[in-house]
């Protein structure tokens, strides 16, 4: 267990109620396509645990997961819904996750072949997703390989071991409306179709439709959309929520209170390698998170948090556990002050976009690499 911070010092606050309402807008916008939350990385920071849970009370069918072990720890903690996980190593052990009625990615002859020796050993039929490349060459069968992979899996869904849910294949460049790879993409993954289906298959789904594709990219959204960092209530891209007509709520805001206040002279340096000096008599606060903790060390100089319904900027370098805002010359302030570092804005607080936009990076980068030594409070959710 991960020694962490006193949540009365630091914490991330998780709406699950936001979490929620993000869902059923999600849902309904995406409609009559299904839905999956995916929960991978910690539900991009937010608590895998507790917001499968909440997902699940919103009505959402589908998790979906990376890991082997993220889908077993949803199990062990009474989860028994349906699940997708989609990333193993060639030497992992697959069995467990066909017992635990887990779905399984697959996109080689190989990887069948080691779900039906799964199957054997479970004495249950493996569930299979069959992931195809339609231009992200990242996981999936090359085009070249398909006829391999859709015989191999006919072949087994013949002898019983396992059982082909679906074909699937991940977005490029949805959060770019109008994009041709986009276009590319369908017209990919529609030929993967038809030859899964010439191949003797009959998959119930196809899924393709990431967050970008579920919000701006309807002919993408098939029989099951997969969302993940909008339903946390960060867009793909800046503006994607508006372009869709509906509204996102952020679902994690990052407190801290302040460990620290001093006032500085003229001509003081302020942090590591004095990357800041301060042009006039200036107070400053301590804020007790660092990039131990997931806070950017190039948000330095750049970023600005939240403090009494205004902003402060950040000074000088992000540390490992701590960093320095500017307070002003006249500050009053005291150290339990509690600063916003990010979060749905509604007090003028900095969003985990923003900070996104001083970071040169995407807001998914932000909430996900929040750290376990941050407490986790949970709100909008009976215990």
């Amino acid at each position: 267990m991960t020694a962490g911070i006193d949540p009365a010092t630091a914490r991330a606050d998780i709406d699950l109620s936001a979490l929620g309402a993000n869902l059923r807008t999600l849902a309904a916008h995406a409609a009559p396509a299904q839905l999956m939350l995916v929960v991978k990385a910690d539900a991009y920071g937010h608590g895998m645990l507790r917001c499968a849970a909440a997902a699940r009370a919103a009505g959402v069918a589908w998790l979906g997961v990376a890991t082997p072990a993220e889908a077993l720890a949803l199990r062990e903690d009474g989860d028994t819904g349906l699940l997708l996980a989609w990333l193993y190593g060639v030497d992992e052990d697959l069995a467990p996750l066909v017992a635990a009625d887990v779905d399984v990615s697959v996109q080689s002859a190989d990887q069948v072949s080691r779900l039906v020796a799964a199957a054997a050993v479970t004495e249950r039929r493996a569930r299979v997703h069959l992931k195809v490349d339609t231009g992200l060459s990242r996981n999936g069968a090359a085009s070249s390989d398909w006829p391999e992979l859709f015989a191999a899996a006919a072949e087994a869904e013949e002898t019983g071991a396992v059982e082909v849910v679906a074909v699937w294949s991940h977005l490029a460049a949805a959060d770019e409306p109008g994009h041709p790879a986009t276009a590319v993409q369908v017209e990919a993954f529609d030929r993967a179709w038809a030859a899964a289906r010439a191949a003797g298959l009959r998959p119930r789904l196809q899924h393709l439709a990431n967050s970008a594709g579920a919000l701006v990219a309807p002919r993408t959204r098939y029989d099951l959309v997969r969302v993940g960092v909008a339903a946390y209530g960060v867009e793909p891209a800046p503006g994607l929520a508006g372009m869709a007509g509906i509204e996102l709520r952020p679902v994690m805001t990052l407190r801290a209170t302040l460990a620290n206040v001093k006032e500085i002279p003229a001509g003081a340096g302020v942090s590591y390698g004095w990357a800041w000096t301060a042009p006039a008599r200036t107070t400053v606060g301590l804020v007790p998170l660092g990039y131990a903790d997931g806070i950017p060390r190039h948000a330095g100089n750049r970023a600005e948090v939240g403090l009494d319904g205004t902003r402060v900027p950040v000074r000088g370098r992000i540390c490992m556990d701590q960093f320095v805002v500017e307070l002003g010359a006249d500050s009053t302030y005291e150290p339990g002050a509690e600063v916003l570092v990010f979060g749905p804005g509604d007090d003028g607080e900095p969003t985990a976009a923003d900070w996104a936009d001083w970071c040169d990076t995407i807001g998914y980068e932000i909430v996900t690499r929040i750290g376990p030594r941050v407490p986790r409070r949970y709100l909008g959710q009976r215990e």
